[in-house]
């Protein structure tokens, strides 16, 4: 487990410390979360709190381990860190990896604290609608980590209750991938049920942003039949639609209706992940770059359409300009778009054989991007088409090598035929250290 207390943001730390003496006030980062939740005012800090983390694991660590272990993406600095990612041989003590993974548990712990303290507050300002609310997303936020951690390193350790202390964290030991995609599932149940359906918030989860995750989880699971039902609840929902032109999405404004959930920054709480993509010309590392062999797809009109303005320069200095509020650091994270949720509906539709619906989606994305509909007839072309559609309207999203690795296709694609590498090594630090975990990483590590 990754986190002894509860990581307080500054506006709840303010509540408190205007009224401590200097030497008794406690370490910003170290107040137990039972002291700090403790009225309305706390609560809805807390719950951003939460949504801190995922912006801070989805702002460059997790959305680079989803596109450079993949074929869209190559290694392009001299950071070893991502030479390590781009060709497969992740050592333990990875930064990006342990970033992740670390990242992600600080925010499942500040999502458990938000459950396990505010349905005890008897604030009369914090209406029960409210704190519903505030539960909901809570909710969603674990289920999202968890997925997040499971298809990434596969079954983890489920830690429900927040860490306030040590001995918190002590005989909690891996369960299996079903069994973390099974708590994924309970929160998520939980988060639809107290969740509002709200008409304008993206930036925020609600009913439509469980159901989409759940769409996302029942089609890792292969279930496919509630994974078309969950799609299609949410492209039902009017508030969504594929946006036009396609590059409409990223530029401005933003939060456009083809966002489901997406998380903005600030001024003052930036994104930087641009600078990973950007040439020094611009002011960027240009540590990660659009392969060869995606340029070629994107620029040919019958395959990338109007998605070749994921792209820019010529030559050999072609960058991704999917993240481009250069020296601003504004982009969102971009969690789950609509156009996803037609993917997944496809994907699923092949699976049960309904191949005309299938298409049907499949060409929906496609005309979007100004692309012809697909000549693929059979399942297995059709599931063939899906993938390789993934593969360009996701190409800088974390999305391609989670694919590859669930539909069983990286060894094929990628090469990379050891299967005990389709999963990242759990932190050396922490195999080391926790007894729960017996000295055992993920096998191959």
């Amino acid at each position: 487990m990754k986190t002894n207390y509860f990581l307080l943001s500054l506006s709840v730390v303010a509540v408190f410390s205007s009224c401590k003496k200097f030497l008794t006030e406690n370490p910003n980062n170290q107040i137990p979360s039972e002291v700090a939740i403790v009225d309305a005012g706390s609560a809805r800090a807390a719950i951003i709190g939460a949504y801190d983390g995922v912006q801070s694991y989805y702002a460059g660590s997790y959305p680079t381990l989803g596109t450079i272990t993949a074929d869209q993406v190559v290694f392009n600095g001299t950071l070893s860190q991502y030479l390590q990612l781009d060709q497969n041989a992740i050592p333990a003590d990875n930064v990006t990896t342990v970033a992740a993974y670390q990242g992600i548990y600080r925010t499942i712990n500040s999502a458990n604290s938000v459950i396990a303290y505010v349905p005890g507050l008897t604030d009369p300002s914090l209406p029960a609608a409210e704190k519903d609310k505030i539960l909901g997303e809570a909710y969603f936020i674990r289920a999202l980590g968890y997925f997040d951690l499971a298809r990434g390193w596969g079954g983890v350790q489920l830690q429900l209750t927040p860490t306030a202390n040590i001995s918190g964290i002590k005989g909690v030991r891996r369960s299996t991938l079903e069994q973390t995609y099974d708590q994924v599932l309970n929160d998520l149940i939980e988060a639809e049920r107290l969740l509002p359906e709200d008409a304008s918030t993206r930036n925020r989860a609600q009913k439509s942003t469980a159901r989409a995750l759940r769409a996302r989880l029942h089609l890792y699971r292969r279930q496919w039949r509630d994974a078309e039902l969950y799609a299609t609840q949410v492209i039902d929902n009017p508030k969504y639609q594929l946006v036009t032109p396609y590059k409409t999405f990223f530029t401005t404004p933003f939060q456009t209706r083809e966002s489901v959930l997406e998380l903005a920054y600030s001024n003052n709480d930036r994104n930087t992940f641009w600078n990973l993509w950007y040439p020094s010309s611009s002011g960027g590392q240009y540590t990660l770059k659009p392969s060869a062999s995606f340029i070629a797809k994107v620029n040919n009109p019958a395959i990338g359409g109007t998605r070749s303005t994921l792209i820019a320069g010529t030559g050999n200095n072609v960058y991704g300009v999917l993240y481009n509020t250069v020296g601003v650091s504004t982009d969102p994270s971009y969690l789950i778009r609509i156009a996803e949720l037609y993917l997944i509906r496809a994907e699923a539709r092949a699976q049960q054989e309904f191949l005309n619906e299938a298409r049907n989606d499949l060409n929906a994305v496609r005309s979007r991007a100004g692309v012809g509909n697909t000549t693929a007839v059979t399942k297995e072309q059709v599931l063939l088409a899906i993938e390789e559609e993934n593969g360009i309207e996701f190409a800088f999203e974390a999305h391609r090598w989670f694919d590859l690795v669930r539909t069983r296709r990286a060894g094929e694609v990628l090469g990379l035929t050891n299967e005990n590498y389709w999963l990242f090594p759990l932190p050396l630090s922490d195999v080391l250290s926790d007894p729960d975990l017996n000295g055992q990483n993920n096998p191959g590590y």
